[in-house]
């Protein structure tokens, strides 16, 4: 393991590289924001992941997901990833939950000791309970908005809720806090960090899926893999910084 994780230590410090080895991280969706977080979380030594969603892997998934290959193609996203976080780092432990996270089911999945949480999935009334509960505890926790329709990587950046653009996922959370939960107005700090683009989401012949659920797709609006990976490597990195400066 020292060998294999030996640059963390180069770069972080021998003490922080450690507390980042010893971190229990949930990455909640594993499309193709989420999974490039957890690959990214693997490689970089934590300790123990909780991945959670309830989808299998199909062949429109491999523009972007990081597990979906042609030997995976339906396999729950959760198996194919778990299986590779094996060849990655075989010391983590996982934690695989098949389901979808909602209102009535967050307080029951959320797993004890959990030391960070990164919202990578596209369903609103979720992203509203992981927001409203990361609010109430002050937990460490990053929301990812939305890469569908989103062509340049570089453009990927994080912010406070409150100061996020462009982004259809991003602003519903925000107005939901606002009417449901009393988070605070326009021109104050929700405190609830996010990564986004302020890139205007690109149109194109396809309809926007917008499901019953408040679902907003990927697949609607088209996406690229430079882009959901490039949100899932901003959520993971800000994670890490976190889990290594702490006390």
């Amino acid at each position: 393991m020292d060998r294999r994780f030996g640059g963390l230590d180069r770069l972080y410090g021998a003490a922080s590289a450690s507390r980042m080895r010893e971190s229990h991280v949930v990455v909640v969706g594993l499309g193709g924001v989420g999974s490039w977080a957890a690959e990214a979380l693997a490689r970089s030594a934590i300790a123990r992941l909780t991945l959670i969603d309830l989808d299998h892997v199909s062949e429109s998934n491999i523009n972007r997901q990081i597990q979906a290959l042609d030997s995976t193609i339906g396999m729950s996203k959760i198996d194919a990833m778990v299986q590779r976080v094996a060849q990655i780092n075989p010391n983590c432990r996982i934690h695989a939950i098949d389901e979808f996270v909602s209102p009535e089911n967050w307080s029951s999945l959320l797993p004890a000791n959990t030391d960070a949480v990164i919202d990578a999935c596209d369903q609103v009334l979720a992203k509203t309970v992981m927001a409203q509960w990361a609010l109430d505890s002050r937990a460490l926790f990053v929301a990812v908005g939305a890469a569908g329709g989103k062509r340049t990587a570089h453009l990927a950046t994080m912010a406070d809720l409150s100061d996020c653009t462009h982004d259809p996922l991003l602003s519903q959370l925000r107005y939901r806090l606002r009417k449901f939960h009393a988070a605070p107005r326009e021109g104050k700090k929700i405190g609830i960090n996010c990564v986004f683009s302020p890139e205007p989401v690109q149109n194109s012949k396809a309809e926007r899926v917008e499901s019953s659920d408040n679902t907003l797709n990927c697949h609607g609006y088209g996406s690229t893999v430079a882009v959901t990976a490039s949100f899932g490597m901003c959520a993971a990195g800000w994670v890490m910084n976190q889990l290594s400066s702490r006390d």
